[in-house]
């Protein structure tokens, strides 16, 4: 088992996960976090730290295409070690249906 990052956090991005995590498994897109499934210690430190509850365990049925997400993009985006302020508007964008329409696949600034 490990933990991914889904839907929920598309345009919220809270990064309060990211300073809970003894691993630093977390990768930064443009609009959101992923978490590199095989850096991943499967702690669950991070789950309850999201305010969107946007992370989950990857045994929950259904979650195949956003494991595959985590996998593919955990390669490419870069590293998040530090807490950053979310984007201005994440709180309006925090329990909104329908939000892998607006999932870019641009990086984030990573640091």
């Amino acid at each position: 088992m490990t933990y991914i990052v889904t839907e929920n956090c598309i345009k919220c991005k809270f990064m309060d996960c990211v300073e809970v995590c003894p691993v630093d498994c977390f990768y930064e897109g443009e609009n959101m976090l992923v978490i590199h499934p095989d850096e991943c210690i499967d702690c669950g430190v991070c789950e309850p730290e999201c305010p969107a509850e946007a992370i989950l365990p990857d045994t929950e049925d259904g979650l195949e295409d956003w494991l595959e997400i985590n996998v593919k993009y955990s390669e490419d985006w870069p590293n998040i070690t530090t807490k950053r302020e979310s984007p201005a508007d994440a709180e309006d964008w925090k329990d909104k249906p329908g939000k892998k329409a607006e999932f870019s696949t641009s990086p984030g600034l990573g640091g």
